[in-house]
């Protein structure tokens, strides 16, 4: 998704149950979204990045893999806050 900042996007698209919708504005955040937190839907600010890096930041984040381990017990809280089932 793409709007000026991202920032818009990204809060609309995580109302939606089982999105995990990430803003990323560099390599960095594109691979920390995938591999910490099973980011799976991609969001840039058309304002903030520019071409040359987002191609980059849409490769590395279609590349990248959730690495599990120690960051499976976030992403399994963000879905039982999402099914109402965690007290918070």
């Amino acid at each position: 998704m793409i709007c000026a900042t991202g920032i818009g996007m990204t809060i609309a698209a995580n109302k939606v149950k089982g999105i995990r919708a990430t803003p990323c504005h560099d390599s960095f955040t594109a691979t920390k979204s995938r591999s910490h937190n099973d980011s799976n839907v991609l969001v840039m600010g058309a304002q903030i990045v520019d071409v040359e890096t987002a191609l980059e930041i849409v490769s590395i984040w279609l590349e990248e893999k959730f690495t599990g381990g120690r960051h499976e017990r976030r992403v399994r809280e963000i879905t039982q806050i999402e099914e109402g089932t965690l007290d918070v």
